[in-house]
């Protein structure tokens, strides 16, 4: 079994510490996690209240502020933790997501392959996702918008892999995303993750309902979805638990 921990942050804008010390907070407070999943661009922001998308003012490299304080809490809290960074490389700008080893060494970095439409900051990761070991669990991710694309990218990836690691900053009137991702857990026999961003400095239809579902695609713990789009103050910090089967069933199992 791994122990899957969802952290579901409210909507923030610019400084990313207090967003970091929250997750920090939970994780001291909290249940013993093996893997901790947070959302797209939860510590800086995806978009601000006036509307800004632009996040490449925010970018840095890897071993920037955002990535050290990451690495030292992943350290600092045993676990294994995968959070957002706006990653500076050369000339280019990535949405990404790293991950960091109960040790605060790297694990992996993926660079969102399908920036949406509003991000015209961000460039096209050059490559698939990794599937990594974590904890003797095989692990893939995959970053919102991308969702519509796994069919094209990613079928290797999750054919291998006991877990997706979806993290969303999702943006939806009516909200396709519970049944795309049950649907994907069926197909490939693969649990999913979903740490989606909630209302807070902005709050639009599409936020919260962040949810772990097993390889049958039943939702094993889910958070409740914001509907609307006025504006609400934020909330705090939501935290889902649910054990994964490690070993991929079989399909007569399924």
């Amino acid at each position: 079994m791994l122990r899957v921990t969802v952290l579901e942050l409210p909507a923030t804008w610019g400084d990313p510490r207090p967003a970091l010390a929250s997750v920090d907070a939970e994780l001291e407070h909290g249940a013993p996690s093996d893997l901790v999943l947070l959302p797209e661009a939860s510590l800086r922001g995806y978009v601000s209240p006036d509307g800004d998308f632009d996040l490449a003012p925010f970018a840095e490299p890897l071993d920037g502020p955002t990535g050290r304080a990451l690495a030292d809490i992943a350290r600092r809290r045993r676990t294994n933790l995968v959070g957002p960074l706006v990653l500076a490389e050369g000339e280019h700008h990535y949405n990404a997501m790293v991950g960091f080893d109960r040790r605060g060494e790297p694990m992996f970095t993926y660079r969102k392959r399908h920036p949406w439409l509003p991000e015209t900051w961000a460039t096209a990761g050059p490559q698939p996702a990794p599937v990594v070991d974590i904890e003797g669990a095989r692990v893939t991710i995959a970053i919102c918008y991308d969702l519509h694309f796994l069919a094209e990218d990613a079928v290797e990836a999750l054919e291998a892999s006991d877990l997706l690691l979806f993290a969303s900053a999702w943006v939806e009137e009516h909200d396709t995303r519970p049944a795309k991702l049950a649907e994907l857990a069926r197909a490939h026999r693969v649990a999913v993750a979903n740490a989606n961003w909630g209302p807070g400095v902005v709050h639009v239809a599409g936020q919260g309902g962040s949810a772990i579902l097993d390889a049958r695609g039943r939702v094993l713990v889910c958070a409740s979805s914001s509907v609307g789009s006025a504006r609400a103050p934020s909330r705090r910090v939501i935290r889902l638990d649910a054990d994964i089967e490690v070993a991929r069933a079989t399909a007569d199992e399924l």
